[in-house]
């Protein structure tokens, strides 16, 4: 959400920031309502100082025997006219509030401009795709040729963009989120949260999910939301709080199933586990000083990237340009793991830094030191990673020839000692 009064001091700049994204101007409409609604307010103040004088009077007039009726009419009539104007300042309240929560978040400067990924720049490269020695097979090839990845049988209970993992493939999916929870918490400083997977509609909202993407998530019957990422009850934790300046940073992670209805992907990634209705993340979200948020961002990406350099996975940190950054973010950063069966990089974590905007959608501020100054909180998120795209990517990078793949050494301990997942 955007400050008003940010757009009353430089519209011009405002309208300049929202180009970026690729919108029109901007400003002018939603000043012009906020002219309207100041001017409304105004009128409203000035008719109840003017009851407020009339109440006085009748009651001066009526202690002295007076002839009030006059009086009282205007009190009467002006009731009339503070409703109305009640009701106009609500509506313009509500216009301008509508306005500005569909608005995307302003880019930081240094964002490379751009209509698409295809600007986004690559910052560094750590790891070089191994020539495994043979033609490699994508994920999905590898775990059916196993027998522990089931498709048919997931459509069969769900629908499509569904799987069933079984077996040592399950246990590795799950060694695979212990091992990132465990790394997160106990070297990372994030503190483990068991969360909701179900929310309202206001933390949807704090959030920047609601409403400009309500398609993309899955709703019940009782207006409840399943979560498309662990980041909406984290970095909800928060709202409507006054927090401390000394407890911050908050630094706090989850691993959860996540849900999203992929509205809009049809044709895309049908294949295997790239894009699915139900998968797994780890996230990490960190509730900041506006002071620090830059330093935390990258503590963050860091934290993220510490888990494919133990994993042993190629992947490349890639800044995302203007035109494929998300909605509430202001900058992000992509970690992009290198897939041998598609030949190709993928997206398997976003480190995204969303300034105060989030925070003010959910009114999440801190008082500093000073015990006298309120300011807005800075919140970030990053997945930290997904577990699902780490499983694809052990299995692309470690198969072997023969079909087996190898179990990462970091993964041992959590595979009870296992080192090769092969076919019974």
């Amino acid at each position: 959400m955007h400050d008003i009064r940010t757009i009353r001091a430089d519209g011009a700049a405002f309208d300049a920031a929202m180009a970026r994204r690729f919108l029109p101007p901007q400003s002018a409409v939603i000043l012009e309502k906020d002219t309207a609604r100041r001017a409304a307010q105004t009128a409203l103040q000035d008719k109840q100082a003017r009851r407020n004088t009339l109440a006085k009077q009748v009651g001066e007039g009526r202690r002295k025997g007076e002839d009030t009726a006059t009086l009282e009419a205007e009190a009467t009539a002006l009731r009339t006219e503070m409703e109305a104007l009640e009701q106009a300042v609500a509506a313009l309240d509500a216009e301008i509030r509508d306005i500005l929560a569909s608005l995307p978040n302003i880019l930081d400067p240094d964002v490379p401009d751009g209509p698409d990924e295809s600007a986004n720049v690559v910052l560094k490269q750590v790891g070089e795709p191994r020539d495994l020695g043979f033609q490699p097979r994508q994920h999905f090839e590898l775990g059916e040729a196993l027998g522990m990845m089931d498709f048919e049988t997931a459509a069969k209970i769900a629908g499509s963009r569904f799987t069933l993992l079984r077996g040592k493939l399950a246990r590795l999916e799950r060694a695979l989120g212990q091992f990132m929870i465990d790394l997160h918490t106990q070297s990372h400083g994030y503190e483990e949260t068991i969360v909701p997977l179900l929310v309202n509609g206001a933390a949807m909202f704090g959030t920047n999910q609601l409403p400009k993407f309500a398609e993309d998530s899955f709703r019940t019957t009782d207006d409840r939301w399943l979560i498309a990422t662990s980041e909406i009850p984290l970095t909800n934790t928060v709202s409507g709080d006054i927090i401390v300046e000394k407890r911050l940073p908050i630094r706090l992670t989850a691993l959860t199933d996540c849900f999203r209805s992929e509205a809009g992907s049809a044709g895309r990634d049908t294949r295997g586990m790239l894009r699915q209705h139900q998968f797994r993340k780890v996230e990490l979200v960190s509730i900041t000083h506006p002071e620090h948020s830059d330093a935390e961002h990258e503590r963050m990406t860091q934290s993220a990237e510490r888990v494919l350099e133990l994993l042993q996975i190629p992947y490349r940190r890639v800044v995302l340009s203007a035109g494929d950054t998300g909605f509430g973010a202001a900058k992000t950063f992509d970690l992009e793991v290198w897939l041998p069966g598609q030949q190709a990089w993928r997206e398997i974590s976003s480190c995204s830094n969303t300034r105060d905007f989030q925070a003010r959608r959910m009114n999440a501020r801190f008082r500093n030191n000073d015990g006298k100054t309120v300011a807005h909180v800075h919140t970030l998120n990053g997945s930290g990673v997904a577990v699902g795209r780490a499983l694809i990517a052990v299995m692309e990078n470690y198969q072997q020839a023969d079909g087996s793949i190898l179990v990462p050494p970091v993964l041992w301990p959590y595979m009870g000692g296992l080192e090769r997942i092969a076919a019974a």
